[in-house]
């Protein structure tokens, strides 16, 4: 179960894209960037351009596409016409090709019947496929907040994505969890080609880090902070190889970087994870 080389990924939903945050994330080593296409009210891409041009060729950029700007709300899509237009248009905005381009929740848009949803994400993938093909990114992939509606959808004609993104850490409940590992399965990915966000759950506030000590999850774990305990026990929930974290503070990202270097307890993974999966049906998870 170890995680080899555990990388971290400066995330940049609900950023500031702040120059100071790339600046002080190059200073500790961090020189992969993750946004999307629809971060920063659909600015984010054209706002790296304008602040940090200079800045982006020393980062590996991914971005996302999926989202849609309405005068109203943002939609989904999984149309190829408009996911390879969105391709092309991230790289204008950006001034560069992205390195990785993922499909951004697809399972937003499959619902119905399931051979439906399964063409749907067939040709959803083959787009990004065939962008990457032509030399629009350097590789695409999948990032799903819920992947239980996909793995089922998965056959002999989905291309492979080169990496999948889905909800990692404490936090992250056993349906995600199976779902995630089954989907992972269904497209034969190395544990390499996972990635893993959100390993705060949204927030580093949450009240049950008051009551118990996520530093029980380590073998080193003295002198470390609960979140920074929190953080790093997230690389094994499911074992991904590198983890998407926002923050507008370099501060935090400096002790995230510092628990890198601590070491998980496997039994204490092992054993959360059989206790998850023991809970009885119908409570939350």
């Amino acid at each position: 179960m170890r995680t080899a080389d555990p990388r971290i990924v400066l995330g940049l939903h609900r950023s500031r894209h702040e120059r100071r945050l790339l600046t002080g994330a190059l200073d500790l080593g961090v020189t992969e960037l993750d946004t999307s296409s629809n971060y920063l009210n659909f600015l984010s891409h054209e706002t790296l351009r304008r602040t940090a041009a200079d800045l982006l060729p020393r980062f590996t950029v991914s971005t996302k596409v999926g989202y849609f700007p309405r005068p109203d709300r943002a939609e989904h899509s999984l149309d190829p016409l408009r996911l390879r237009t969105a391709v092309e248009q991230t790289a204008r905005d950006l001034g560069r090709e992205p390195d990785l381009v993922f499909l951004h929740n697809p399972e937003h848009s499959v619902q119905g019947p399931i051979s439906q949803g399964r063409d749907a994400l067939a040709q959803a993938c083959t787009a990004l496929d065939d962008a990457t093909t032509r030399g629009m990114c350097g590789a695409w992939g999948v990032a799903s907040w819920d992947p239980a509606p996909l793995a089922g959808l998965i056959n002999g004609i989905t291309p492979r994505p080169s990496v999948l993104m889905v909800r990692a850490g404490l936090l992250v409940g056993t349906r995600t969890l199976v779902a995630a590992e089954a989907l992972s399965a269904a497209w034969s990915l190395a544990e390499s080609a996972l990635r893993g966000m959100s390993p705060f759950g949204g927030s580093t506030n949450v009240p049950v880090w008051d009551r118990v000590d996520p530093r029980f999850f380590l073998r080193d774990g003295d002198g470390l902070s609960r979140m920074q305990a929190v953080f790093r026990a997230a690389y094994h929930l499911p074992p991904v190889r590198a983890v998407a974290v926002g923050t507008d503070d370099p501060a935090h990202l400096r002790e995230l970087v510092g628990a890198l270097a601590h070491e998980v307890d496997e039994w204490a993974i092992r054993e959360y994870r059989r206790l998850l999966r023991s809970r009885p049906p119908g409570q939350p998870a």
